[in-house]
């Protein structure tokens, strides 16, 4: 696959990015060996390789799922201008 000066003009349009008439040429090259080397990793035969998203291998650490209420109700509203039953107080807004 090989991209045309219209194809640069038309992909710097759709980024928003202006090019001058001078410009369009090493674009086209440099696209052009964008393309020639991802269709090259196409030719890598990957069958046997399990997918990583990490150089090295780790395991994420996990904590049990436990649903809880949190036993911190008293702490979450000490700094409330108004509280009830461990609840927040706000105004009233529809009438």
């Amino acid at each position: 696959m090989s991209v045309d000066a219209q194809t640069v003009r038309r992909i710097a349009h759709l980024a928003r990015i202006a090019v001058s008439e001078e410009e369009v040429a090493p674009l086209q090259g440099e696209l052009n060996a964008i393309l020639a080397f991802v269709e090259q990793l196409g030719a890598v035969d990957v069958s046997g390789v399990e997918p990583m998203t990490s150089v090295t291998p780790m395991a994420m650490k996990k904590r049990e799922d436990v649903v809880t209420d949190g036993e911190r109700a008293a702490d979450v509203v000490a700094n409330a201008p108004e509280t009830e039953d461990n609840y927040f107080l706000v105004p009233k807004v529809i009438e």
